[in-house]
């Protein structure tokens, strides 16, 4: 899916513009900085890059220089002109730039391209020409330079970057940049920014107290605050009731298994390197669990299946761990313990296509629920390297395309992207400011059926390998959370709010009646708390409205004569005083809508 989207993006007008632009920083860059040496500069996802050694540390005023300098280059109408080259000649050219040199002597051997990454393919060596630069590259660029709309450009920050990634080579200074077509397009992307850093689920972790990391408890292992446990415990909750009608069995299974179920499972051969070191127990190893499956299995095998049990649906919710390196550690969403929300499927082989589709409509619900509208499929299909029998991987593949068809949903396939054990359907959902996030997965897999021996006995009395189905909804509790968190912005909806309501007494004398109306509410099944500190009014409603509670309910002399509370919105509503009940009625019924 990956390539698929490169080669889209690298044959777009898009792609040209930022490749130019990248082109024309340089230029810019040198001019500040006649002795400094360029490594490379390519068009990335949402802008481009470029790698300077420099004299001296970037400054912010430096980035401004530069920038304005780049809108003049750009008025310019300077012309990309492209010249195929000879080793020599390039090295020539850049006898003084020690980094192209280099790239110049990959390209010259072989499986490098210009940008020193790896290729199948020897790349002629080409440079590119504009008004005063040139540099090593294939292209594509623009015709003349005033093809790059000088107001739809922006330098925005750098920051360290080894040589080649090598943090034994030297340390370079990279200029971050992006350009668009329109100016519009690029006050769009700088708003989704600046509405990212307010909803990053770090920073707002944080602030509203939900969960934590520390260092003297290990990093990548998250420490679940009340808040944000309550808010866990609801997503648990509904998680559970919804698996239980949609009839799925729950199981629960140990943390540590013997090294013989990974060496069976194949986890210890093919997965080794993200699973923690064994523990020994009475002389024989024991591994931390990377995964759930193994478990499941056995479980299925614990007792002889006919082909009337089938489907049988396990579902847990089960912690896992995995190395994953510091460098790639970020908030809740990668981390090295998790829980995963498990389920897997054993089905016979004219089940499967209902049982997809099944599996299809309950994913879309719990993602619809959680506020989730605009849903995007990708199927990945088979790899050139596989297990399991190609009829199976033809009817699974069939049946996961037809299940979207007739779902409707916006799909694109993956040719060759599934794993080695069978293809699969991810679902990647659009948060509240249009970024993406995979979130669900439905996996065929043919390797553990074969590896684990699992059977059935068919309608002819013979054992009969089933189709199994690994299914994660919401991927794993805290990366599930980390991405909630950002969706909403904190503000979650009244039904996962933490603290549904905030009681604000005006004064110390409208703490007791605020007690006991909290206490009502309470066995009404409402989240509550009581300010009872002896703040103003105004504070305690702009304290309220900074952790984003739902319903502040206001108290005073009034409220307490009228038996009746004062409420004020989240959103700005002010419906003003209204009876205990009418309130609870309000709630109850926003909640039940889950808005």
């Amino acid at each position: 899916m990956a390539a698929k989207h490169n080669a889209e993006y690298e044959a777009s007008e898009l792609y040209k513009i930022r490749h130019s632009a990248a082109h024309v920083m340089a230029e810019a860059v040198l001019e500040k900085f006649p002795n400094g040496k360029v490594a490379i500069g390519p068009a990335i996802a949402d802008g481009f890059y470029y790698d300077f050694d420099l004299p001296r540390t970037l400054t912010p005023e430096d980035l401004d220089e530069i920038e304005n300098r780049m809108k003049e280059i750009i008025k310019g109408k300077f012309i990309f002109t492209r010249k195929a080259v000879s080793a020599e000649e390039a090295k020539s050219v850049f006898k003084d730039q020690p980094y192209k040199l280099e790239l110049i002597e990959g390209l010259e051997k072989g499986g490098l391209d210009e940008d020193g990454n790896p290729t199948d393919e020897k790349p002629e060596i080409s440079l590119y020409f504009q008004n005063n630069f040139v540099d090593l590259c294939r292209g594509p660029h623009v015709d003349n330079t005033s093809e790059i709309n000088p107001k739809a450009i922006k330098l925005m920050n750098v920051s360290g970057a080894y040589w080649r990634g090598d943090e034994k080579r030297p340390m370079l200074q990279r200029i971050y940049g992006t350009a668009f077509e329109k100016p519009e397009e690029l006050k769009d992307y700088l708003w989704k920014l600046e509405e990212a850093k307010k909803r990053d689920h770090r920073k707002l972790g944080k602030e509203l107290d939900l969960f934590s990391i520390s260092d003297e408890v290990g990093q990548g292992l998250i420490l679940w605050h009340p808040k944000g446990a309550k808010i866990r415990k609801l997503v648990e909750n509904f998680w559970s009731e919804e698996h239980e009608k949609w009839g799925y069995d729950f199981v629960y299974t140990p943390h540590i298994g013997k090294s013989q179920l990974w060496e069976t499972s194949g986890h210890l051969g093919f997965y080794n390197e993200n699973m923690y070191s064994p523990i020994d127990i009475e002389g024989t190893k024991y591994y931390i669990k990377p995964m759930n499956c193994p478990f499941h299995l056995y479980i299925y095998k614990s007792n002889t299946r006919s082909y009337r049990d089938l489907p049988i649906r396990y579902a847990e919710e089960g912690t896992v761990y995995r190395y994953e390196r510091s460098g790639v550690l970020h908030g809740l969403t990668r981390v090295r313990g998790f829980t995963q929300d498990d389920a897997h499927h054993f089905c016979r082989p004219d089940q499967m296509p209902g049982e997809i589709d099944f599996t299809v409509e309950f994913s879309l619900h719990m993602l619809h629920s959680f506020g989730f509208q605009k849903i995007q499929a990708y199927l990945s299909t088979k790899p050139e390297k596989s297990v399991g029998d190609p009829e199976r991987w033809a009817a699974a593949e069939a049946a996961l395309e037809a299940s979207l068809k007739r779902h409707n949903l916006p799909y694109e396939v993956d040719a060759g992207g599934g794993a080695f054990y069978g293809p699969k359907i991810d679902f990647k959902v659009n948060d509240a400011i249009g970024r993406e996030w995979q979130l669900s997965t439905i996996q065929f897999d043919f390797n553990e059926p074969e590896r684990f021996d699992i059977n059935y006995i068919g309608e002819d009395g013979q054992p009969n390998r089933p189709y199994m189905i690994h299914r994660a909804l919401l991927g794993s509790l805290e990366r599930f959370f980390g991405v909630l968190i950002e969706h909403y912005g904190g503000a979650f909806p009244s039904w996962l709010a933490p603290i549904q309501a905030e009681l604000i007494p005006i004064a110390d004398r409208h703490v007791d009646y605020a007690n006991e109306v909290a206490a009502q509410l309470k066995m009404e099944g409402i989240r509550v708390h009581v300010d009872s500190r002896s703040d103003r009014m105004n504070a305690k409603i702009r304290d309220a409205q900074n952790q984003k509670i739902p319903y502040m309910l206001v108290i005073g002399d009034k409220e307490m004569e009228n038996g009746e509370v004062a409420l004020r919105k989240r959103s700005g509503e002010n419906p003003g005083p209204m009876k205990i009940s009418e309130f609870v009625s309000l709630c109850k019924d926003e909640v039940a809508q889950k808005i």
